[in-house]
C-alpha cells in the first residue's frame, strides 16, 4: 500500500499532471473552466439521482453543455431514468477496452451520458497505470460546461475521491429524521477525511411540503454542523414531494421534462438558475480536477 502511495506521489509529480493540463486546455481553450459538481447523500432512497439527471437537464435548458456521470460504481442507475440501455460504461475504460469519449451517449434530453458499472466497484483500488489511464481519459472532458457526477450513497472510496475532487459538493436530504441524521453523518465524515482541502458543501432539501419546511430542515442541518465541526454548509434550496416524480420515473422520463411546470420542475429551474448567477471564476477546471482526485488517491 506504501508502495502504491509512492507511486501516485511520484507520478502526481512526472509530467502527467502536464499533460492533462495540455489536454484539457487544446480541447476546450485556455480560457474555458468546466465546473465539476459531486451530488452524494448520506442514504439512498432521497432521490439523488433523479435530482442529478433532472438538474443536468436545467443546466442543458440554459444552453450549456452538460455531461452527467454515473458514479454510483456498485448501482448505477442513471440509465433507467433516461431510458437508455448503454453497451458500454466507465469498467471499459478503467479495463483499457475503450475511450471516455467511445463510450459517450447523446439522448433524447440534450445531455450526454457516461454510464457507470453496476457490480463493480474496481475505481476504489486501481493501479497506478489503471488511474494513469482513467485520469487520461477524464481530461477529455474538459470542452464540457458543467460535469454531474451522480456519486453512490454513504462513505465508499470512490464516493469521497469524487467529492474531494469536485469544485462544489451538493448533498441531498429529505425532512425524515434518519434522512437528516445521515446527511449529518456524511458531512462529518466528508470534511473529517478530506482534510488537505476545503470542499464547496451545499445542501438541497428534497421531497418537502412548503419552503418554510425546507428552510427549517435546513437551518438544523447547517447549525449543527457549524457548532461541532466548524464548517460552513450552504442552503441552495428545496424539491417538493409531488406525484409527478414517481409518475417520471415508472415512465423513464426525467420529470423536468414530462411536466416542466410542475412544482418540482420549477424548484430545480430555479436553483440552476440561481447558481448560474454566482461566480465561477474559482471553478478548478477537468485538469484540476484530476490532480486532486489523483491527490485523494495517493492517501
Amino acid at each position: 500500500m506504501e508502495e502504491q502511495a509512492d507511486d501516485l506521489r511520484e507520478l502526481m509529480n512526472s509530467d502527467f499532471s502536464d499533460a492533462i493540463s495540455t489536454e484539457s486546455g487544446n480541447a476546450a481553450g485556455s480560457n474555458h473552466k468546466t465546473r465539476i459538481i459531486a451530488i452524494t447523500s448520506g442514504k439512498g432512497g432521497v432521490g439523488k439521482t433523479n435530482i442529478s439527471v433532472n438538474m443536468a437537464i436545467a443546466y442543458a435548458q440554459l444552453g450549456k453543455k452538460v455531461i452527467l456521470i454515473d458514479g454510483d460504481l456498485g448501482m448505477a442507475n442513471v440509465n433507467v431514468l433516461l431510458n437508455v440501455v448503454p453497451q458500454f460504461n466507465l469498467m471499459h475504460v478503467i479495463n483499457k477496452k475503450k475511450t471516455m469519449k467511445e463510450i459517450i451517449l447523446d439522448t433524447e434530453f440534450g445531455i450526454k451520458f457516461i454510464a457507470g458499472a453496476n457490480g463493480f466497484s474496481k475505481i476504489a483500488n486501481l493501479s497506478v497505470e489503471e488511474l494513469g489511464y482513467f485520469a487520461k481519459q477524464f481530461s477529455t472532458l474538459g470542452n464540457a460546461d458543467i460535469i454531474i457526477i451522480d456519486t453512490g450513497a454513504g462513505i465508499a472510496n470512490n464516493v469521497l475521491q469524487f467529492v474531494a475532487a469536485a469544485d462544489e459538493v451538493y448533498v441531498v436530504t429529505t425532512p425524515e429524521p434518519t434522512a437528516i441524521t445521515d446527511a449529518y453523518g456524511i458531512i462529518k465524515i466528508i470534511t473529517t477525511e478530506i482534510v488537505d482541502r476545503p470542499v464547496n458543501l451545499k445542501l438541497l432539501v428534497n421531497r418537502v411540503h412548503s419552503a418554510d419546511e425546507g428552510k427549517r430542515i435546513s437551518d438544523r442541518i447547517i447549525t449543527i454542523v457549524g457548532q461541532f465541526l466548524g464548517y460552513k454548509v450552504d442552503y441552495i434550496g428545496f424539491v417538493y414531494d409531488d406525484p409527478v416524480v414517481q409518475a417520471s420515473v415508472i415512465r423513464q422520463k426525467p420529470f423536468i421534462v414530462v411536466n416542466p411546470t410542475a412544482k418540482p420542475s420549477v424548484c430545480l429551474k430555479h436553483i440552476v438558475g440561481r447558481i448560474e448567477k454566482t461566480d465561477t471564476s474559482g471553478n478548478d477546471g477537468v485538469s484540476n480536477f484530476l490532480k486532486k482526485f489523483l491527490s485523494k488517491k495517493s492517501k
